[in-house]
């Protein structure tokens, strides 16, 4: 490996500033959203759910449904009005949420595609499959969005169950089954970096958002903090670790200043972790004992990104839990007829708002400052399965267990 190939995004200053485990209980001024009470999650909490037998809506404004089996992976083009779409057909889909035109067919796969995502200048798309293979689509001309060609096959995951490109740059992590997660450089396809040492498949893993860092966890209950450049970790905190046996680790969400993660396991336990001094720094335990912590989110309703914040966690005891790390005290409860399957925050200034999807068919806007639901997205037939914000967060675009992808507004209307 070249290290020189990844200085440019993941550069490392001298006299970076993290915040230590006191910073995380320390006071910050009180803009005005009160703690509710338990009388407060009770009532504004449920969501007012429709009676068994009741007739759901459909309040979609556009169905996707050229895939011929469950849609496990979907991404919003960060600028355009585009998604792109993975399922259990072993193909990935190109497509206009404004009239569900196919723009390009993603083939190759002999496998279900399970991750698809933009990179993040929206000038590459990357499918992962069960198959173990990653392809790389590239945008055609500078004119628009609407030509896409075949670039290169990655090699190397037994079967692939995430990727994620880096924030800034054509750089892209892939977590497998065999406990390996791997790192290329597009466009050239280079391997640069392999980072071994999870037992089990790693079922989760960002980079941080500054770029500079990666954060992997496994169904073996480690969690490790890498810098790219070097296959060994900075620091790793396993089950043997005090305080931090999450049985399997299933989600993970790093804040905005790159100092915290939470991570959420089967147990139905959710760790905070200071990566700056490799400790777990708080327990949150909303979620039913067993019941397993799907996806975790950071939620900056300061709109600064600078405090610990709010963090919400979903778990398959149909509750979304808002919490804030201040104080690790329980805002409000909001809850789901079933498991919760994926947790999205829209970017400012309405990064009070966040989206829930559902095993229960339904997605869900919530106000996180009061836990008051904003709207109710219905429509599919069956399980959401993946779900992600377009439009700068005015629409969601959701896939489903019923084959179909569907385009909703995420509040009552537009101007709100």
């Amino acid at each position: 490996m070249q290290p020189e190939e990844i200085a440019e995004d993941v550069s490392d200053e001298e006299g970076d500033v993290f915040i230590d485990s006191e910073d995380v209980f320390a006071e910050v001024p009180d803009d005005g959203d009160h703690l509710m009470d338990e009388d407060d999650e009770a009532e504004d909490g449920d969501g007012d759910l429709p009676p068994e037998g009741f007739v759901v809506k459909d309040n979609s404004l556009q169905h996707f449904t050229t895939h011929s089996g469950s849609v496990f992976a979907i991404s919003c083009h960060p600028t355009e009005p585009l998604a792109v779409s993975g399922g259990e057909d072993d193909l990935g889909y190109i497509w206009d949420i404004t009239d569900g035109e196919v723009l390009v067919k993603l083939t190759g796969h002999v496998d279900s595609v399970c991750s698809a995502s933009f990179s993040s200048d929206g000038q590459m798309v990357a499918t992962g499959g069960m198959d173990g293979k990653v392809r790389i689509w590239r945008r055609v001309g500078t004119v628009d969005f609407r030509n896409w060609e075949f670039l290169t096959e990655l090699q190397g995951p037994d079967e692939v169950i995430w990727l994620r490109w880096h924030p800034r740059g054509t750089i892209l992590l892939a977590g497998s089954n065999d406990s390996m997660v791997w790192l290329w450089q597009l466009p050239s396809g280079n391997t640069m970096q392999v980072f071994a040492g999870h037992s089990g498949p790693v079922q989760c893993g960002e980079f941080t958002p500054d770029g500079k860092r990666i954060v992997t966890a496994s169904e073996d209950g480690t969690l490790m903090y890498w810098d790219p450049r070097s296959p060994t970790p900075l620091f790793k905190l396993s089950p043997q670790d005090a305080r931090f046996d999450l049985e399997n680790i299933t989600s993970l969400a790093i804040n905005a200043s790159s100092t915290l993660a939470v991570v959420g396991g089967t147990s139905g336990s959710v760790r905070v972790v200071s990566l700056s001094k490799g400790e777990v720094v708080g327990a949150l335990g909303g979620h039913a004992e067993g019941d397993s912590v799907e996806a975790v989110q950071f939620v900056d309703l300061a709109g600064t990104g600078s405090s610990p914040g709010v963090v919400v966690t979903g778990g398959t005891d149909g509750k979304a839990c808002v919490w804030d790390l201040t104080t690790m005290r329980l805002r409000a409860t909001l809850t789901h007829r079933d498991a919760v399957t994926s947790l999205l925050t829209h970017p400012a200034p309405k990064s009070h708002l966040i989206v829930s999807a559902s095993a229960d068919n339904t997605l869900r806007t919530w106000d996180a400052r009061t836990g008051a639901l904003v709207k109710e997205h219905t429509g599919h037939r069956g399980p959401i399965l993946s779900a992600s914000l377009g439009l700068q967060g005015s629409v969601v675009v959701s896939g489903g267990d019923d084959s179909a992808c569907l385009v909703f507004t995420t509040e009552v209307d537009e101007s709100g």
